[in-house]
């Protein structure tokens, strides 16, 4: 049984999930947090990933460490996101085989799902369909995490839960203007106009996609949630079938009215456009979260609310 007393290997500590996952933890007085600097350890090295995990005994990994991005960067650096993904996972997964790990907490994606699938999406959806190609690297590299976590369970009794959130924002986020998601890359272009006074801020796509966010902060207590449960109520939550569990909040809002909040917020007085040569990528996406619900999983932060505490952080 998972308890304050467990060795919790948090990879990705200082990343937007990781980072709430620790805070979270820490606050629950978890004692036996693991974390390590990318500098003194490469995740994508086997060896150093294997020697990790026998040196401190790890009883509970959880993957937050991953190469993400926009759908710039996605689309530009598809060979580093397949690559890197795969090969991070790979190494950990294996070495929680190796060395007996009592749970290992796997995170992917709502881009694993088809590009066409029916909304809400639920988890049965996956691999019925073609991905949306703005993407398709990373969400390629998830998929194969989520199918070797399976194997792992059902040939080697790993115990491996696997959570699909969708569209994550929060505090600690990366505000990259070119490679970060949509609610950072925005609060960063719009937070840049306000102070160079610039006339407008440029923003990709039609604007028109309807997009799922989730505060950081939400996934964190599911993530706990998940630690605190056992396996058998895991598994009859998910159906007796393979826990793979989606995490939305539950409501949809478009591009183009995202936008409108965040310049409101911001305070930036000028334009938005929308520079429809690019691609939008999935029209729309919104995930089916009933599964998770039923271990009693409920978000908390509302949208606005959640934009607002991170834009005062940055323009603090």
């Amino acid at each position: 049984m998972i308890s304050s007393n467990s060795r919790i290997f948090i990879t990705g500590h200082k990343g937007l999930v990781g980072s709430a996952i620790y805070n979270l933890l820490k606050k629950k007085k978890f004692k036996k947090l693991i974390i390590v600097d990318r500098k003194k350890l490469n995740l994508l090295n086997t060896k150093k990933v294997y020697n990790f995990v026998k040196k401190n005994k790890v009883d509970v990994i959880i993957n937050c460490a991953a190469k993400v991005g926009g759908i710039l960067a996605n689309s530009n650096n598809p060979i580093d996101f397949l690559y890197e993904n795969i090969q991070i996972q790979n190494n950990l997964l294996f070495a929680a085989r190796e060395y007996k790990v009592s749970r290992f907490i796997f995170l992917g994606s709502s881009c694993i799902y088809p590009k066409e699938a029916k909304t809400p999406i639920t988890e049965d959806q996956l691999l019925t369909g073609k991905l949306e190609k703005s993407n398709e690297a990373y969400a390629l590299a998830k998929i194969s995490g989520i199918k070797l976590s399976e194997y792992l369970f059902y040939q080697n009794n790993l115990d491996v839960v696997c959570l699909m959130p969708t569209n994550i924002y929060g505090i600690n986020d990366n505000y990259d203007k070119f490679s970060s998601h949509v609610i950072p890359g925005m609060i960063a272009k719009f937070i840049e106009a306000k102070k160079n006074n610039k006339s407008k801020v440029e923003l990709l796509g039609t604007g028109k996609p309807l997009r799922e966010f989730l505060f950081n902060d939400d996934l964190a207590e599911a993530i706990y949630l998940l630690l605190k449960s056992t396996k058998n109520k895991i598994m009859q939550a998910s159906g007796k079938k393979f826990p793979i569990f989606n995490v939305g909040y539950g409501e949809n809002i478009s591009i183009k009215a995202l936008s409108k909040i965040i310049k409101k917020y911001v305070k930036f007085k000028g334009e938005i456009f929308f520079n429809n040569k690019y691609p939008d990528g999935t029209m729309k996406k919104n995930l089916n979260s009933k599964k998770i619900k039923k271990l009693g999983w409920i978000p908390k932060t509302k949208l606005k609310n959640g934009l607002l505490k991170v834009i005062k952080s940055k323009l603090i």
